[in-house]
């Protein structure tokens, strides 16, 4: 048999009003929450690169999104747009401006965006410990059971010349 012990105080800010544990001295800090996305070097190398090429570069940011459609139910969308809209989370990553809408950005919380330069796989690749399952073209991606898709989206074919 186990005896709980609390310790019962009086608050220095309020002497007459006894509290559990609290201390009025204490200093309550906000933790850093996880990003919301994630840009590798080699990714921000590459998109600095192709956002050099375009005539606006300077006003140019990366969107990042996702829509219903591809194969497994959602695909992933990157693109160059004008600038943010309302609503949109604004991040600076690796140097690069990048906006993520508040419909995708559920779904895309702690996915890491990557370049790859090999044999096997060339391009952009998007691990997104959201999706529990994916195309085997790595560009659409199923959540969870009972996720809905964004407003506005609907599933459709792989777009991306997959043969699923």
């Amino acid at each position: 048999m186990f005896k709980r012990e609390t310790a019962v105080t009086k608050s220095p800010a309020s002497p007459s009003v006894t509290s559990l544990g609290y201390d009025a001295g204490m200093e309550i800090a906000e933790r850093p929450t996880e990003e919301l996305i994630r840009l590798t070097p080699f990714a921000a190398t590459k998109v600095k690169e192709l956002m050099a090429e375009e005539p606006d570069a300077e006003s140019l940011v990366l969107r990042v999104a996702i829509q219903g459609g591809g194969c497994s139910g959602f695909q992933y969308g990157l693109g160059f747009d004008s600038g943010a809209a309302e609503g949109d989370h604004e991040l600076e990553l690796e140097g690069v401006h990048v906006v993520v809408d508040p419909y995708s950005a559920p779904y895309l919380q702690g996915a890491t965006i990557d370049f790859l330069t090999g044999l096997q796989e060339s391009g952009f690749k998007i691990d997104n410990p959201n999706a529990v399952s994916s195309c085997g073209c790595g560009h659409s991606f199923q959540v969870a059971e009972g996720e809905e898709l964004p407003e506005g989206t609907s599933l459709g074919g792989c777009g991306s010349g997959c043969s699923h």
